[in-house]
């Protein structure tokens, strides 16, 4: 099925064809070419009032490829954003089932979300090319007498390949400090990865990598420390907002052995326990189009292993496709606003077609006296507004052009930042192609009313 989208470049197209194929003929017939030569002409003698009057078209042509060259570019900008989030990532969570006071079976330690199984499960997806597994809970890190309050994320070496994410000093974890070799599967090391808050913190004045931190009474080496990370916004009930410059990365295996899968937790005087096997996977799809029915399988599997709704399957992918859609409408929107000073253009066109026909009735009527016919005074006048219209066409397609190129270079200049623009080949030609029909809807009424005008009624102007 054609899309709006296709149908209107289709229609642009189209369009353009076919006035490309009208001047054609008119530059090879003698009568259009003369035609053409005499709208030059009559515009040339009035040089200061055609350009006022095609004004706004040269504006509303370089405002459609300004405005959509802006526009395109911070979308396509938000858009990458989220693509580096994992647009072919599925990522499962556990989440805290609501707390029941008045349900009798409530205990000291409450088990949810999920497992080890549950992860080897995902893995048995054809699709599923890559999975990070990840424990995540609130933990003290101490380094002497400082001490900040962060996040242990107990997981492997694929977390750095799978969030993109930079190392500002040594390195992340490697697969060796989870395993000495494929039958030690009890092997772990005490090493870190900080984040670049909680090192800043720990460490003001040294390099943290080859020092040590204090998890629990354990005492870790710290390997390497992460670049600043922005924080995330959150993604509906599902993801909640997260800072990753507190995050402590601690090998998965070594995460189980020293802390096991229960978490305790204090707050007010209260004492609580969770346990929580794995608090988040993130699976790496094969190819975008079986994200979906990767996710679906993953659901299904969670359904029939889980009695309770204890976990949540987020798709960035859905993110993509909804920013894609405001993406469209947004361009949508920056037409229509660049179109009103195309149409106000197009006002203007008229007004000075009307006066033109006023100044130049006499000649209309000596034009009728020798012989011109109605077509030929139409045709005459509607070219005479479609070469305006086409020439403040082009004249806007250079504004615009230097705009989308010199405004951003001047932003980084004066800021130092980045200004995305990028320019949309189609809003060249939409532009142009409305500029031109501008002409011909605003030129038509002039046009026809010069042609009906009574030849004896008009050789009497004076």
């Amino acid at each position: 099925m054609l899309s709006i989208r296709d149908f209107v470049q289709t229609l642009v197209l189209l369009n353009l064809g076919g006035l490309a194929v009208f001047f054609g003929i008119m530059l090879f017939v003698a009568k259009g070419r003369r035609n053409i030569v005499l709208a030059l002409r009559s515009l040339w003698l009035h040089k200061l009032r055609s350009f006022l009057s095609v004004l706004g078209i040269i504006v509303g042509t370089a405002a459609v490829i300004a405005l959509m060259a802006f526009g395109e570019g911070s979308m396509q900008d938000a858009l990458e954003d989220i693509k580096r989030q994992g647009a072919t990532n599925v990522i499962v969570r556990s989440v805290k089932p609501p707390d029941n006071s008045t349900s009798q079976k409530r205990t000291f330690v409450v088990a949810y979300g999920l497992t080890r199984q549950d992860h080897e499960r995902f893995l048995t997806i054809n699709s599923v090319v890559q999975s990070v597994p990840m424990r995540i809970f609130p933990q003290e890190v101490r380094r002497l007498h400082r001490m900040v309050l962060g996040r242990v994320v107990g997981t492997t070496a694929d977390y750095q390949k799978v969030n993109k994410i930079d190392i500002a000093k040594g390195r992340f974890l490697l697969d060796a400090d989870n395993y000495e070799d494929e039958g030690a599967d009890n092997y772990m090391r005490n090493v870190a990865v900080l984040g670049s808050d909680i090192a800043h913190q720990l460490f003001p004045f040294e390099d943290p990598v080859g020092q040590t931190v204090v998890l629990q009474s354990q005492h870790y080496v710290v390997v390497g420390v992460l670049a600043d990370r922005m924080p995330t916004g959150g993604s509906g009930g599902s993801q909640a907002a997260e800072d990753f410059n507190k995050d402590v990365y601690i090998p998965l295996r070594t995460c189980w052995a020293r802390y096991g899968s229960r978490i305790f937790v204090r707050q007010s005087g209260s004492r609580s326990a969770e346990q929580v096997e794995l608090h988040q996977v993130t699976l790496t799809i094969s190819d975008m189009d079986k994200v979906r029915g990767a996710g679906d399988a993953i659901r299904d599997q969670l359904e029939q292993n889980h009695a309770k709704q204890d976990w949540a399957v987020t798709v960035p992918l859905d993110r993509l496709e909804e920013a894609e859609r405001a993406k469209n409408r947004y361009t949508l929107l920056l037409v229509l606003i660049a179109s009103i000073s195309l149409m106000v253009g197009g006002i203007g066109i008229m007004n000075i077609m009307l006066a033109t026909v006023t100044e130049r009735t006499r000649e209309i009527g000596i034009r009728r006296a020798l012989g011109a016919k109605r077509k030929d005074i139409t045709l005459q006048f509607l070219l005479e507004a479609m070469v305006q219209t086409a020439g403040g066409g082009l004249l806007g397609l250079g504004l615009g052009l230097t705009a989308v190129y010199g405004i951003p270079w001047a932003y980084t200049q004066f800021t130092d930042k980045t200004l995305p623009a990028q320019i949309v080949q189609m809003s060249i030609f939409l532009a142009l192609a409305v500029a031109v029909d501008v002409g011909i809807l605003f030129g038509w009424y002039p046009a026809r009313r010069a042609s009906r005008l009574d030849p004896i009624e008009a050789l009497r102007h004076e």
